[in-house]
């Protein structure tokens, strides 16, 4: 039978780890040195384990070290924030759900709402992010992530995927004579979004366009996709969009459709958590609802651009 060592030697052992010496371990825990040494030689006595080893003057995880180590930083976490919650009286039906700020911004929170009509018992916390959280060290229960799929460690569903066309405000077009052909967007002043590789590219489009690109026109640039959005509402120009992130301002006329061009986003948006996690309460009512609100949504895309809608992947 394993026997577990007390919460304080677990937290000794997680901080000499992070800082790979037990001197800092003992500053941040507020004890000494040598309690740190005590402690981390009772698990290792416990569990008949080395964890810890000298390379010179160096400290160095042993690859049992290697293993336990995420483990017992999980753990320590999540008792930790859950203890301070209680102590600080927070709700304990809060969700804190980590996405995209565009993703949020032009389609979740404006339907935020409903959610809370069907689970009024849940509060949902929101945080932006462009980075890949790590669930074993953020406080987050449940992310939106844009990607190809296939995390370690994590439950997966897909969401949903987009198509990518371009777009301009009506006063935009007024304002010039329209394009009648995909080549003559090459004359106009083009917004793009400053990104990583897997956000389209205006050259995907135009080569599925048919047109032949030499060389891009000039034009301003966003680090968000809502900022180019936004910017084409406000008339800088025509912005190369994503489904999701225009389908309301398409539909209350802000912005309109160019061409009947629509290229395949390569990258999709997938629900996922912690394997384990997802049939906790709070976080099954937030998956069950927004993969409605997600199909609703993939079923006006696939409309718009002729297709039949294809079957959403399993975890």
């Amino acid at each position: 039978m394993i026997r577990f060592p007390p919460t304080a030697a677990l937290r000794a052992f997680e901080s000499a780890a992070r800082h790979l010496s037990y001197t800092r371990a003992a500053n941040e825990l507020h004890i000494t040195q040598s309690a740190v040494s005590h402690q981390i030689r009772h698990i290792e006595e416990l569990w008949d384990l080395k964890l810890f080893a000298r390379q010179g003057r160096t400290l160095v995880l042993t690859e049992a070290g290697q293993a336990l180590a995420p483990i017992v930083r999980d753990f320590v976490n999540r008792l930790t924030h859950k203890l301070e919650e209680f102590k600080s009286g927070e709700d304990r039906g809060s969700l804190r759900v980590s996405l995209l700020q565009s993703f949020a911004f032009k389609w979740l929170v404006p339907r935020l709402g409903q959610f809370s009509q069907v689970s009024p018992h849940v509060n949902v916390w929101i945080s932006t992010t462009e980075d890949l959280i790590d669930f074993s060290v953020e406080e987050v229960d449940v992310g939106i992530r844009l990607g190809h799929g296939g995390w370690p460690g994590l439950y997966q569903v897909l969401l949903l995927r987009e198509y990518v066309f371009p777009v301009c405000s009506p006063r935009f077009l007024k304002r010039v004579k329209p394009p009648e052909t995909p080549n003559d967007l090459l004359r106009y002043p083009l917004i793009y979004r400053r990104s990583h590789d897997i956000c389209p590219r205006w050259r995907d489009w135009f080569k599925d366009a048919g047109v032949e690109v030499k060389s891009l026109p000039k034009g301003s640039q966003f680090p968000d996709t809502s900022m180019t959005v936004q910017a084409a509402i406000d008339d800088f120009g025509i912005a190369l969009a994503r489904s999701a992130h225009v389908q309301d301002d398409l539909a209350s006329g802000r912005l309109v459709k160019l061409f009947d061009v629509y290229s395949q986003s390569t990258v999709a948006y997938y629900f996922v958590c912690r394997k384990g996690r997802e049939d906790e309460p709070n976080i099954k009512a937030f998956h069950d609802w927004i993969s409605d609100k997600a199909a609703e949504s993939q079923k006006e895309f696939d409309r718009v651009a002729g297709v039949n809608t294809p079957a959403v992947a399993q975890a």
